[in-house]
């Protein structure tokens, strides 16, 4: 599967339209999803919003694990 950009707006601080705190997290979270995008990771609003919610404290690492298949089961 080729690789797809993702929409990163830094103006108003989104990935695919799901909001972020700052810059600084925006910019970080990105850069992880693009690697692991290479790696075959398709990202939906849902992951962007475990991985940064996972990122910022706001989940362990159990809750993260158990959202993802959440989402998963979802799809």
């Amino acid at each position: 599967m080729p690789y797809t950009p993702i929409a990163i707006n830094r103006e108003a601080l989104t990935i695919m339209d799901f909001p972020f705190p700052d810059l600084e997290t925006l910019e970080t979270i990105a850069e992880g999803i693009r690697s692991n995008m290479f790696e075959g990771y398709q990202p939906t609003k849902k992951g962007i919003e475990i991985i940064r919610d996972y990122c910022l404290g706001k989940l362990s690492f159990a809750q993260m694990i158990l959202a993802d298949k959440e989402k998963r089961r979802a799809e």
